[in-house]
């Protein structure tokens, strides 16, 4: 698979015939992150690729830095014996070196009009290189907790490009095309130069068409959110100001029945209770505490005249049973023979006698009043 990297030349020197000389790191260890069209993984958006010490250093590594042609941009082939006329620049040298974490390489560019470019501000640096990836199960992380999904091997550089624009970082893949516009290698893809300017917030910003596109969908996020939070907001207002409604249709509901009772009797009410309870205790000795004013007459018919007298009756009907029992009440007619006589006998007072006892009395009287 072939890739592109990208660095900036900082120093540089011309010599006396007009080749421009400097050198650059041109790779290093550690994380890439990868378009997924870049790694043979279209479904994803990125891929992180780890290149370990061992791949970037490694011998065979390092010796194929070494006296690679440099092209202007990348061409769209690889460069070979074949067609290295048609590209070359110039080219790198042969003290290859690792720095730090890198690899530093010479280099020389010696035509002309690209040497032009270079001084006009065309100064970045790519790689353009094969390596094969190693794809992972699953996601691992390295000893200082950078996590990655495959492994870059087998690395070898094919030449160095001089570029407009790569992307930030050295040693990165450089393309900054659509992949579907991305003019490709055979089995491999090249670096693009044309960034996209965006708008964020009032600032104007260069980025990839990827770059665009995140920018783009977070951008269409945040309003939705802001929109969301309107309609929440505008939705709880609606709310508040029904809710406001209904307490003010409560409070004039209370306000009302507040005058409703503050023109009732309410002495009078408690008279009529004092009433109700001292007839059903004269009629039917019962506990009628707590009882409505329904319930406590239904109690003294049911004491009265047992439960049939109110199975299915209405309360009107129950309330007339109890106003008649009220009235056989006062207007009840006393048999003074059936409940007995008050004997006047001063031995025995206040003795009630039955009704043939003073029947009794009454004929001994007659038999001897004429002795009186």
């Amino acid at each position: 698979m072939d890739f592109q990297d990208k660095i900036t030349a900082k120093k540089w020197r011309m010599t006396d015939d007009g080749y421009l000389v400097t050198d650059a790191p041109v790779a290093r260890t550690g994380i890439q992150l990868y378009r997924g069209s870049e790694v043979g993984r279209p479904e994803k958006s990125f891929v992180r690729v780890y290149r370990p010490e061992e791949e970037v250093f490694d011998e065979a590594s390092l010796h194929s830095y070494a006296h690679r042609p440099m092209t202007n941009d990348h061409p769209g082939d690889l460069v070979t014996a074949e067609n290295w006329k048609d590209f070359a620049i110039g080219q790198t040298g042969d003290e290859v070196v690792r720095d730090g974490q890198t690899v530093r390489v010479p280099l020389v560019m010696m035509d002309a009009a690209a040497i032009a470019e270079f001084e006009n501000g065309k100064r970045e640096l790519s790689m353009g290189y094969t390596a094969d990836v190693e794809f992972l199960d699953e996601e691992q992380e390295t000893e200082d907790g950078m996590k990655y999904d495959a492994i870059q091997r087998n690395l070898r550089m094919n030449h160095l490009a001089l570029v407009t624009k790569g992307r930030a970082g050295n040693a990165k893949i450089g393309d900054r095309h659509d992949p579907e516009n991305v003019p490709k290698l055979e089995g491999g893809r090249t670096m693009a130069e044309n960034l996209k300017k965006v708008l964020v917030d009032g600032l104007e910003i260069e980025t990839t068409t990827q770059g665009a596109q995140v920018i783009e969908k977070l951008t269409k996020q945040l309003l939705d959110a802001e929109t969301a939070a309107k309609v929440t907001s505008a939705a709880t207002e609606e709310t508040i100001e029904a809710k406001d409604k209904e307490l003010a249709v409560k409070d004039a509901e209370i306000e009302k029945l507040q005058k409703q009772i503050d023109s009732i009797d309410v002495d009078s009410l408690v008279d009529d209770r004092a009433d109700l309870l001292a007839t059903a205790k004269s009629l039917h000795d019962g506990d009628y505490k707590g009882l409505s004013s329904d319930e406590v007459k239904k109690a003294v018919v049911v004491g009265v005249l047992g439960d049939e007298a109110v199975v299915e009756k209405t309360q009107a009907y129950i309330d007339a049973r109890f106003d008649i029992l009220s009235e056989e009440a006062k207007f009840k007619p006393v048999d003074a023979v059936r409940q007995g006589l008050v004997s006047d006998n001063a031995n025995v007072p206040n003795k009630t006698v039955t009704a043939d006892q003073a029947y009794q009395a009454y004929e001994n009287h007659l038999q001897e009043a004429w002795r009186q």
